[in-house]
């Protein structure tokens, strides 16, 4: 029986069988993934228009990202001495503004960047290990690793919904 060919983008396919660190990796990463895919091929300016009545803007979700992950990763698990983990909404909703030189490559390379830092991170700890956290009182690895799939999934959303009212684009792929 010939076995079916499964696209290797789809990281959560590939990981079906892993042990629950694997697949929460495969998710976040495939995730990750997708959002860096939407921007790709756009210019400068097509990623920085705003299409939507919000702030978002496809080169603003990278942005965010680039926070979120540090701010979640580094600021709580691996904090240094000028980290800050950012609570409030006006944080959040400063993350999403360009500043003068952003381009969709400074964007995306500072998005990966952060990525890989917050891989290494999550790498040295259990899935049970808690830090203190500001506004929750403690979490756990487990915790914030769903948090950021569930952050970053609903993200990559408006990446698509915005790359598709950019030039048509769709897909995950």
């Amino acid at each position: 029986m010939a076995h079916p060919t499964i696209d290797p983008t789809l990281g959560p396919v590939l990981a079906r069988t892993g042990g629950e660190r694997a697949i929460l990796d495969a998710f976040l990463d495939f995730h990750r993934g997708t959002v860096l895919r939407k921007v790709r091929g756009l210019t400068d300016a097509d990623a920085a228009r705003r299409l939507v009545p919000s702030q978002t803007t496809l080169a603003g979700l990278l942005r965010h990202l680039t926070v979120v992950e540090g701010n979640w990763f580094r600021c709580l698990f691996a904090p240094g001495p000028d980290d800050v983990y950012r609570t409030s909404q006006a944080d959040a909703d400063a993350s999403f503004a360009l500043r003068p030189g952003d381009t969709v490559e400074t964007l995306a390379a500072a998005y990966e960047a952060a990525c890989e830092q917050s891989r290494q991170v999550a790498a040295r700890f259990d899935l049970d290990h808690v830090v203190p956290h500001p506004q929750l009182g403690v979490v756990s690895l487990r915790w914030a690793l769903v948090h950021l799939i569930e952050e970053t999934a609903r993200h990559a959303g408006h990446a698509d919904i915005l790359r598709e009212l950019t030039d048509g684009e769709t897909g995950a792929i």
